[in-house]
């Protein structure tokens, strides 16, 4: 399996830098082919703009969407977003690996995904019709690949349950699992979590890679999130909201889950 692993945290000494090597070395030794891309390490530009297209001409109104689709089609991204889009393209396994600051990713990962997930690219795809709103949630250019986050958080466990006041960590994940991995098609597998992050000591960091490594062994064969397919008869298009018949009574996040 070809695996990319984002990764987004600025100190190699951290316990997020040691977690990054040592998925690399199992994944290896397992046979699997890795590539990371380390943000900091690469000085990762995360802001959208002109510089993205390099056809764009000075004193055009800048349009993101349609300057992004116009780069992609025409091959005029500006190298860096190309590169990373051909390593999404190699991958079957993506990888996205940070720490929860502010209960969401590093600005230099989203503006990864800003920049990297090019309108024609991850979005703006497919058919939009009554019948088939574009080829996103559950299809699109990801179809056929799978995804999973490595979350580090430094409150506890039970501060991210179902009655935890930062809020249950699958809400919180929800716009990453759902949004930035299911949108584009990937199959999107359960996170692997590490709370309490500050408070590693040796003992416990031999655990943690212990876990890791079960779920590094089995991502062909761990069964994804059940999210719900958009244009797979759940959703009235092209409304895009659930069947009156489809989850009965439920709302929000969780009933766009099977």
């Amino acid at each position: 399996m070809n695996v990319l692993i984002v990764y987004a945290h600025p100190e190699p000494r951290s316990l997020n830098g040691a977690l990054r090597d040592f998925a690399v070395r199992r994944l290896q030794a397992a046979g699997h082919r890795v590539q990371v891309s380390d943000l900091y390490a690469m000085r990762w530009n995360p802001l959208i703009g002109t510089q993205d297209s390099l056809a764009f001409e000075a004193g055009q109104r800048f349009d993101v969407s349609m300057a992004s689709k116009q780069a992609y089609e025409s091959g005029t991204q500006s190298a860096d977003i190309a590169a990373e889009q051909d390593k999404l393209r190699w991958a079957d396994m993506l990888i996205l690996q940070f720490p929860l600051w502010w209960f969401t990713m590093p600005a230099i990962l989203k503006g990864w995904i800003d920049r990297v997930y090019a309108c024609g690219f991850a979005y703006g795809v497919g058919e939009h019709s009554d019948r088939h709103w574009g080829d996103r949630y559950g299809e699109g250019r990801m179809s056929g690949k799978r995804a999973m986050l490595i979350v580090t958080t430094g409150g506890w466990e039970s501060h991210y349950a179902s009655r935890g006041i930062n809020g249950p960590i699958d809400d919180l994940l929800f716009p990453i699992h759902h949004g930035v991995l299911h949108y584009p098609g990937f199959s999107v597998l359960p996170p692997y979590l590490v709370h309490r992050a500050g408070r590693t000591d040796a003992v416990r960091f031999t655990a943690i890679c212990e876990a890791l490594g079960e779920r590094l062994d089995s991502l062909a064969s761990t069964p994804p999130i059940a999210f719900r397919r958009q244009n797979f008869g759940d959703y009235e298009i092209p409304a895009l909201t659930l069947r009156d018949d489809v989850a009965p009574g439920r709302s929000g996040f969780g009933a766009h889950v099977e």
